[in-house]
């Protein structure tokens, strides 16, 4: 059984930053893709980044690049979501998922398995 657990989240004012981390349970971590999405109230949940492959290859939100970075550490079976310059906009919980395969997948329907969610909430 997959189990993903997430920490990091809490209450930031604007232009601070947080890291999120998501601990998964399945040995040869990096074979599989990880991804954070968020959900910001009376929205659609909405893809943030991933990383994936040998070479953990990444990709993020046209919106976000810059001021997130995805990342990995094989060796705790963790991935982390750091955030700079957080904007009110940023608030909403954060959601980590999983799949098997290595590649690059965009919608939340690709991914079967799912954290907790962890709440961000940013100051103005």
């Amino acid at each position: 059984q997959v189990q993903l657990v997430e920490s990091g989240g809490g209450l930031v004012q604007a232009g601070g930053s947080l890291r999120l981390s998501c601990a998964e349970s399945r040995r040869a971590f990096s074979s599989y893709t990880m991804a954070w999405f968020r959900q910001a109230p009376g929205k659609e949940r909405e893809f943030v980044a991933a990383i994936w492959g040998s070479q953990g290859s990444t990709h993020y939100a046209d919106s976000l690049k810059g001021r997130f970075t995805i990342s990995r550490d094989n060796a705790k079976n963790t991935v982390y979501l750091q955030m700079n310059s957080l904007k009110p906009e940023d608030t909403a919980v954060y959601y980590c998922a999983t799949r098997d395969g290595s590649s690059i997948y965009y919608r939340s329907l690709d991914y079967p398995y799912w954290g907790q969610g962890t709440q961000v909430t940013v100051s103005s």
